[in-house]
């Protein structure tokens, strides 16, 4: 028996959903608890079909794990892209953690999959991962060394921990944020406060000796 050709229409359709539906068990599941047969199930498919479009599972959580960071780099570089080139520097973390933030929960499958799995998911797919993971990283560190070089931020802060510090706190939005709590504007808004001035009242944080009473 023949089997008939896929329509590209149908095809890219049947991709996407094979795509968010990975995610979503990726997500919830794990990488070993996500098999291609549950996969299949999700979407209502046969497990030979998934074959079709993808040549493996790992080439599945490939693309998965891409896309939750592409969207979330995408996002920042467009808004960012829309401010004056002599943007003060609050003005520049907020818009970045903000474009950052939403797009990260928006694509909320995609970008929580991303990094419950990226420590379980073979070595190979996890190094053909980095190379994406570090063009985003270098991205935020050529923006703070920009506004450094711009005298907005002070000398001797190593900006690459600063870039993971930045990671950190907004990727874990994820786990608490909610819409009716607080607008996710706001949250951007006192996070990127909070790294330019950070939580002292006065210009400068007294030394540890002067802070000791040394």
């Amino acid at each position: 028996m023949t089997v008939a050709p896929i329509a590209p229409a149908d095809a890219a359709g049947s991709r996407q959903q094979i795509l968010e539906t990975a995610a979503r068990l990726f997500r919830h599941h794990g990488y070993a608890g996500t098999t291609l047969r549950a996969i299949a199930t999700e979407c209502d498919m046969k497990a030979g079909s998934l074959y079709y479009h993808f040549a493996s599972k790992d080439a599945i959580v490939a693309e998965v794990l891409d896309i939750g960071v592409q969207r979330v780099f995408d996002a920042v570089k467009q808004a960012v892209a829309t401010l004056p080139p002599d943007a003060p520097l609050v003005d520049t973390l907020r818009c970045a953690i903000e474009a950052h933030m939403r797009a990260l929960l928006l694509s909320h499958d995609f970008t929580s999959a991303n990094i419950r799995i990226l420590g379980q998911v073979p070595e190979p797919v996890r190094d053909g991962h980095k190379a994406l993971r570090r063009r985003y990283e270098r991205y935020w560190l050529t923006l703070l060394t920009g506004l450094r070089q711009r005298d907005m931020v002070r000398a001797g802060n190593d900006l690459s921990r600063t870039v993971f510090f930045l990671f950190g706190a907004m990727n874990w939005a994820t786990e608490w944020y909610h819409e009716r709590k607080s607008a996710l504007s706001v949250v951007a808004s006192e996070l990127a406060d909070l790294v330019a001035h950070g939580l002292h009242t006065h210009d400068t944080l007294p030394s540890a000796r002067v802070r000791d009473g040394v």
